[in-house]
């Protein structure tokens, strides 16, 4: 199908309401847009330096861990949570202020979904039954547990508004979501069409969000479902690409591109758009990891100054890397170390101007590498 022929869907008269309809997608795309072809050139060029950095850094898994906080982070906030990143990597919620309890474990169980989720690609292609597991992570425990987590909605949902009556959008009837999902999973992995990857995981997350497939968590499991099928079809290695922190800076431009789509069948705008996120988010992830491999050089030659020292030192900053928020019970129990030995790295780090303490008491301090967690807020 030629982008100038599309016709995104019609509106099906249901009760008293009209759902919407959206074609399927699992065929070939063609355009006349030159645009088109130079975007998706530079955004391709762009991913690949990306996927480059995550091959050749060392311990690059200890980095993304933040990276994968970071998605977590902006994702659930574009729905509405309150969780800063300083919160975001406390290791415990009773660190946190009891009525930002709830939009601290939404973060956690997003990173806890995009991990388990990674970690299955090893075994399984990107699937339904993958982003049905993911989607029941994503909502344990938290608001939205009693909405079906980890199925497909059975009922209708709407967007915007407040009921059926005053929606901005009514998705399709449930009735239609297995046809509808079937025909885009079959789009991931139709090796029959010619149809970059990258247009093709475009049109994917347009098709999801106007599916709407879930009665709660589809923004979050549709911005999710990007990186897994770029690491599923290999165009990265590690997780280390996440659109969020675009969308949530350009939300305007970005819920406009996805509504001009059903409103004006201009799936072309939505495509460009979508090309340049991945360009801007894959330069700033570039810039982030060579400002991240400054640090540790400039941190490892610090610590190579500490004599004695230098050896856990070592140790304790890749802990660090991975958990970027600690007290000195856990220092002690991760590096196996004496309370005394772990109260030493500490003051040594805090001293050096690694680490700053946090909380202002004489018992219970927390630490924070600011150093490192400023590089993921530019």
């Amino acid at each position: 199908m030629n982008l100038r022929d599309f016709r995104s869907g019609i509106f099906q008269k249901q009760y008293q309401y009209k759902s919407f309809m959206p074609t399927p997608v699992n065929h070939l795309w063609i355009w006349d847009d030159p645009k088109i072809n130079t975007l998706l050139e530079q955004a391709n060029r762009e991913l690949g330096e990306l996927n480059a950095f995550s091959l050749i850094v060392p311990d690059v898994d200890l980095f993304i861990r933040l990276h994968i906080i970071k998605e977590a982070n902006t994702s659930s906030r574009i729905e509405g949570t309150a969780t800063t990143m300083d919160e975001a990597v406390l290791p415990k919620k009773e660190e946190i202020a009891p009525e930002r309890r709830d939009d601290w474990e939404e973060v956690q169980n997003y990173v806890q979904a995009m991990n388990s989720a990674i970690e299955e690609l090893n075994r399984l292609p990107l699937s339904n039954r993958l982003l049905l597991k993911t989607h029941a992570i994503v909502l344990q425990g938290v608001r939205g547990q009693h909405k079906t987590p980890g199925e497909f909605r059975r009922s209708q949902n709407w967007i915007g508004g407040t009921s059926l009556n005053d929606a901005v959008f009514i998705p399709p009837h449930h009735d239609e979501i297995p046809e509808l999902m079937s025909d885009l999973e079959k789009f991931w992995h139709n090796q029959e069409i010619d149809v970059p990857h990258l247009v093709r995981i475009a049109i994917s997350h347009y098709q999801f969000e106007t599916i709407h497939p879930f009665l709660d968590g589809n923004g979050r499991i549709g911005r999710l479902l990007i990186t897994l099928y770029l690491v599923n079809h290999g165009l990265l290695n590690k997780p280390s690409l996440y659109l969020s922190d675009y969308f949530e800076k350009h939300k305007g431009a970005y819920y406009d591109a996805l509504t001009r789509v059903r409103a004006s069948n201009d799936l072309g705008h939505w495509i460009k758009l979508f090309l340049v996120a991945v360009s801007a988010t894959a330069q700033k992830g570039k810039k982030t990891f060579q400002r991240i491999l400054a640090l540790k050089t400039e941190i490892e030659t610090e610590l190579h100054a500490m004599g004695r020292q230098s050896k856990n030192g070592l140790r304790f900053l890749e802990m660090l890397y991975c958990q970027p928020t600690v007290n000195a019970n856990a220092v002690q129990k991760k590096l196996q170390i004496s309370h005394v030995t772990a109260n030493k790295l500490l003051k040594a780090f805090t001293k050096k101007g690694i680490l700053e303490e946090i909380t202002g008491f004489e018992r219970n301090r927390l630490f924070h590498f600011k150093r490192y967690l400023d590089l993921f807020l530019k």
